[in-house]
């Protein structure tokens, strides 16, 4: 167990390169499972939901090397069993992500519930629902579900009744080896599905996006290997943004795509926060006098993200006047709010997905408990926001999806480092 120590009241400066994003990298890994040919990631972030991913690959028999810092070199050839144990999936939801490549391959996979971040019911039966449509046979019992495709999948019309990323994408990864044709309604639009995307037409998928919530995919006998460069972590560089914004201070971010921001940067337009996007590609997030008050729901993309309303809330203790956050994807997401409050936050919490936020406010330095890896991110802000010291406990949860957060933030100019509990 470790713990961040962090003394606020330092404005960052400085300019950040962002990793590669934690929801794109876990799924291309995943897409690896689909050939034994080699796949070849760059850009790969040192994160822990990566190291436990490529650990439960590799007790899959699967060999799964990281070369060069960032660069893993993925060989799934065949498993020595087709048996995801339970404790990758209490670390990781993103474990379930194997279903479907396992799945479409080899016929068969036992897999177990996922876990992950405490943030309401994330239920994986809209996964289940759409390989049962292309012709699996699932039985759940004792935590585990049993999937079997005996004759092999094949292509289904799949129409999700609300969007979900990872069941976009678990059916998309189905899919590619299904016979014939699939076809996904109400699709998730998220970069990082279409990153998944990317690399699975470089493997030889036919994958058509034929319109904006639409998938058409026909099935192909086999893929083959390929290279990929995985996409920069918008959710990274919109935490060092909010960072920016809280401490008066100035970030420029290199190695995100601006174009993926398009919704946090409309509210930071609105709050009133200076920014502006290089030439070059670079975006450049500075500070003001003074916020406007913001209104803010989370949707599906092109919205507002689901995970990145918890550390907006931090932005919004310092806005003049009384903001708004409205959680629609999960329940019980407000939970951070308690936290933030010790600190010195001002929050009315009106139900399970909605709270209010009044500013500004003076934040103050106080002992805290991460409860998830959004919500650690939220809590960093607050504490470099602080007047005084924070000793931030749960560390664990922030190291599944920020590469070496301290030492970035250390070259920004802040106070901030890593003690053994």
């Amino acid at each position: 167990m470790q713990k961040f120590v962090v003394t606020g009241g330092t404005a960052l400066r400085g300019e950040v390169r962002i990793a590669g994003a934690k929801n794109a990298v876990l799924k291309l890994m995943a897409a690896a499972a689909l050939t034994d040919a080699p796949v070849t990631l760059t850009n790969v972030p040192k994160i822990s939901d990566v190291t436990i991913l490529r650990e439960t690959m590799t007790d899959l028999g699967f060999h799964v090397r990281r070369v060069n810092g960032d660069t893993l070199t993925i060989s799934a050839g065949a498993p020595e069993w087709l048996f995801v144990p339970l404790e990758a999936a209490m670390k990781m939801r993103a474990s379930f992500m194997l279903l479907g490549p396992l799945l479409t391959r080899f016929g068969r996979v036992i897999i177990p519930n996922p876990g992950g971040d405490r943030i309401g019911r994330r239920p994986v039966d809209l996964h289940v629902m759409a390989m049962e449509a292309m012709g699996a046979e699932i039985e759940y019992r004792n935590g585990y579900y049993f999937a079997t495709a005996p004759n092999g999948l094949h292509g289904a019309t799949v129409a999700f009744p609300q969007v979900t990323v990872m069941g976009t994408e678990n059916t998309l990864l189905a899919a590619t080896l299904a016979r014939g044709t699939t076809v996904i309604q109400n699709a998730a639009q998220e970069p990082e599905v279409d990153d998944l995307i990317a690399l699975l037409r470089a493997m030889g998928a036919q994958i058509e996006r034929t319109a904006p919530d639409r998938l058409e995919i026909q099935g192909v006998p086999q893929l083959s290997g390929a290279e990929h460069r995985v996409i920069g972590d918008r959710l990274e560089a919109e935490t060092f943004a909010i960072g920016a914004a809280v401490t008066g201070g100035e970030i420029s971010l290199t190695g995100v795509d601006a174009g993926h921001m398009g919704a946090f940067l409309d509210v930071l337009e609105r709050m009133g926060v200076p920014h502006r996007t290089d030439v070059d590609g670079a975006l450049t997030v500075g500070s003001a006098g003074s916020y406007a008050p913001v209104d803010v729901e989370t949707a599906p993309y092109p919205g507002f993200a689901t995970d990145f309303g918890a550390p907006l809330v931090v932005l919004m203790t310092q806005a003049d006047g009384v903001s708004s956050i409205h959680e629609t994807i999960y329940e019980d997401r407000l939970e951070y709010t308690a936290e933030l409050m010790k600190m010195g936050a001002v929050i009315e919490v009106l139900d399970e997905r909605r709270a209010r936020v009044a500013g500004p406010v003076d934040l103050h330095g106080r002992e805290v408990q991460i409860a998830d890896l959004r919500a650690g991110a939220t809590l960093i802000l607050a504490a470099l926001a602080a007047n005084e010291t924070s000793i931030i406990s749960g560390v664990e949860h922030v190291d599944r999806g920020y590469e070496q957060v301290e030492s970035k933030l250390v070259a920004l100019g802040a106070q901030i480092h890593r003690i053994d509990a």
